[in-house]
């Protein structure tokens, strides 16, 4: 069953076809499951977990990371530190610092058999004043350079320090194909006990590997706690979930009863109130009618004439009421006698009304109820504000598929349709 639609006249109420107003409600349908959707708790609360995985994994990494580049850091200040006092100091001579060519030459040897290779790139000597008295790099030698206050420091307390090497500065420049690197400085003595700067120059991609493997190494336990986290979460928010949906269902059931009740208690008062009140007066208003045929002509015939009109006008008025209490079974009475009942206050206010419902209009009963409760808000708005004088509702089949057409025509006062 379906209404057809097509563009209304004036004076006309016309209704969309119950297929489009299907479509409508299934396009809502559609939007309120998305909101539902977006709406949901435990969706809601799964992102928050992936949010938060994400931002702590991410800080992870970077703390386990910045962690593993510092220890890796020490452990080069360590081995800086052993390479120093168990192969450089040994060698030390005192002319060293004269710059007697035998002793470093001597040096030079144990130097490159033992220290120049693997992650150590460069070794660098270095006076208070900041003469460097050897190198690997022999074009180095003898060079004077400013030392930093990081550099004296350390040779005036004798710790080690550690920073990335400035490839910019001229003494560095030899370094420069090398790529990145990491220097370590401490302090060594001569056999005379003269303070002097060592430093060694280390690959900085090795620093950087150390930390990778020590947050490869923290990983699976970091993605491991991570995940249990997530899941406990994620259960106790579907447990919640499913304890407030199961709530909500135990307030929709009862909020169906309190309806279900409701309709309940208004069918029993509208059916004893036309069963009794209606009934009798009827039989009022019959009785009036007789008594007035009865009485002649003169006062009384006109009193009671006019006191069987009052009753038939409250009557229909009740019984516009308990159709605004209770709409009719429209399968008991049908739909003629359902808008009948509709048209009735109209008539009681001097409205000309005309109903035709065609025959071969075939609804379902949720056609009936639609058809029912649009002509009752027409004519609702007829009589409110269209000062009609006439109001002609029509009902006709427009289809094969049971589709049908509902028009409510009113004429206001100035003899012009008026919608």
């Amino acid at each position: 069953m379906g209404l057809t639609h097509r563009a209304p006249q004036a004076g006309e109420t016309r209704l969309l076809p119950l297929r489009a107003r299907s479509r409508h409600a299934f396009r809502r349908g559609l939007s309120s499951s998305a909101v539902l959707m977006r709406g949901n708790p435990v969706v809601q609360f799964a992102l928050s977990v992936l949010l938060a995985f994400v931002l702590v994994g991410a800080g992870s990494v970077y703390f386990f990371r910045q962690k593993g580049t510092d220890e890796a850091i020490r452990d080069a200040r360590v081995v800086t530190a052993t390479i120093a006092s168990g192969v450089i100091e040994p060698a030390l001579r005192d002319s060293l610092v004269r710059g007697d060519k035998r002793a470093i030459a001597a040096l030079d040897g144990v130097v490159r058999q033992h220290v120049v290779r693997g992650d150590v790139v460069r070794v660098k000597l270095w006076t208070a004043g900041g003469r460097i008295v050897y190198s690997d790099e022999k074009a180095l030698i003898g060079s004077v350079y400013r030392l930093g206050e990081d550099d004296l420091e350390t040779i005036r307390t004798g710790h080690a320090a550690a920073d990335i090497s400035d490839l910019k500065k001229p003494e560095n420049r030899y370094e420069r194909g090398f790529g990145k690197l990491l220097q370590v400085y401490l302090r060594v003595r001569t056999p005379d006990g003269r303070p002097l700067l060592f430093e060694t120059y280390q690959r900085y991609s090795s620093v950087s590997a150390s930390g990778y493997r020590l947050w490869i190494d923290f990983l699976p336990i970091l993605l491991a706690a991570l995940a249990v986290l997530a899941i406990v979460q994620l259960s106790l928010a579907w447990s919640l979930a499913r304890r407030l949906r199961s709530g909500q269902q135990d307030r929709e059931r009862q909020l169906l009863k309190a309806i279900q009740a409701s309709n309940t208690e208004r069918r029993r008062i509208a059916a004893d109130i036309h069963d009794s009140v209606v009934q009798e007066m009827a039989g009022i208003a019959l009785g009036l009618s007789a008594a007035a045929g009865e009485a002649g002509e003169g006062e009384v015939r006109s009193s009671l004439d006019r006191a069987a009109a009052a009753t038939r006008q409250s009557m229909r008025r009740l019984r516009s009421l308990l159709v605004d209490i209770y709409p009719p079974n429209l399968r008991a009475e049908g739909l003629s006698g359902a808008i009948s009942d509709l048209l009735e206050p109209l008539s009681a206010q001097d409205v000309s009304t005309r109903l035709e419902v065609d025959d071969s209009v075939h609804l379902t009963p949720g056609g009936e109820r639609l058809v029912f409760r649009c002509t009752q808000e027409a004519l609702r708005n007829a009589a409110a504000h269209s000062g009609a004088t006439r109001v002609a509702v029509r009902l006709t089949a427009t289809g094969p598929d049971g589709a049908a057409t509902l028009v409510v025509r009113t004429t206001a006062r100035a003899s012009r349709p008026r919608r």
